[in-house]
């Protein structure tokens, strides 16, 4: 099973920019669909966005035209930079990797967690 280790969380201003890693073991990344999660304390954890195996990138829509989420598959490493932070952005976020597409009918190899990097906005 995939390891997945975030890192680039901190403390920042609103309006703010911050720029999160995701660094992936295994030889299958470039298979995977990865994702970005967060969760804000008291709070369900919630998609905030998405790439494919084939570079398709999709956002929440609370976070849209303020995050980017990229790959590089030479380096097993997904990034988010996150650009003109408001305090509702504080969260702990999640790496994710739904796991590779095994079958036809969609059926997916084994989904992993990483233990998550804080981002804190506020003044």
């Amino acid at each position: 099973q995939v390891q997945l280790v975030e890192s680039g969380g901190g403390v920042v201003q609103p309006g703010g920019s911050l720029t999160l890693s995701c660094a992936a073991s295994g030889r299958r990344f470039s298979m995977r669909e990865m994702e970005w999660y967060r969760q804000a304390p008291g709070k369900e954890r919630e998609l905030v966005a998405r790439i494919s195996d084939a570079f398709i990138a999709s956002y929440a829509d609370s976070v849209k035209g303020r995050f980017t989420i990229s790959r590089d598959n030479t380096k097993n490493t997904v990034y988010l930079q996150m650009n003109s932070l408001k305090p509702e952005d504080t969260a702990v976020y999640y790496c994710h990797s739904r796991g590779p597409v095994l079958t036809v009918e969609g059926a997916r190899g084994a989904d992993s967690w990483g233990q998550g990097t804080r981002d804190t906005v506020s003044s």
